[in-house]
């Protein structure tokens, strides 16, 4: 099943989840300052909608906060590694924790979703995401969580690889905190239960 919002919140009402499996929320994106808002690195900027204070644990080479929604545990991480790279911090993160892919959700920019679209999407195909593959090599399966966040498509003959590399326009800049919300909402959701994907 595929949620997806456009702008706006969603309204999302936490139920009893208590004895319920953590949760790990995984933000793609990549290090450095000189990355920071740029359209690959939107996956990580939703985690800061949803709070929590993040510190490195180099165990799982990640910055990592805990929350809770309800009774349940969320853990939010961000790998320390490049986008393409991201799949050794996600499964040292799944042991650590000790949570298996189906507890999984990674957030990441999707190129062929519009800017403001944000869709919940479980298995299935990695739309080409050199993140999610090496995610999925690394868990040896497809079947985790993804909460896909529209970056539209580059303009005229530009190379996808450059675009999402590029920050938004100042114009798009003043929509990226509704976008962020739309798509922390949907963790909020799948964590209390009010949202299945």
């Amino acid at each position: 099943m595929a949620h997806i919002l456009g702008r706006g919140r969603a309204k999302i009402v936490p139920v009893n989840t208590n004895g319920a499996s953590p949760l790990l929320v995984v933000g793609l994106g990549n290090p450095g300052a000189e990355y920071e808002g740029t359209r690959h690195n939107i996956g990580a900027a939703v985690l800061g909608e949803l709070g929590g204070h993040f510190s490195v644990n180099k165990k799982v080479n990640a910055r990592v906060a805990e929350i809770r929604v309800g009774d349940r545990k969320v853990i939010l991480a961000r790998p320390r590694s490049f986008m393409n790279l991201s799949g050794g911090p996600v499964k040292a993160l799944a042991g650590y924790f000790k949570v298996t892919p189906a507890h999984i959700v990674v957030v990441h920019d999707e190129l062929d979703l519009d800017l403001g679209a944000v869709k919940l999407k479980k298995g299935g195909g990695l739309n080409g995401h050199n993140g999610l593959k090496d995610i999925a090599k690394s868990l040896g399966t497809q079947d985790f969580v993804r909460i896909q966040v529209g970056i539209g498509r580059p303009p005229g003959r530009m190379a996808p690889a450059s675009f999402v590399l590029k920050r938004f326009s100042k114009a798009e800049q003043a929509e990226v905190p509704i976008i962020c919300a739309d798509a922390a909402d949907l963790v909020t959701g799948l964590a209390a239960g009010t949202v299945t994907a």
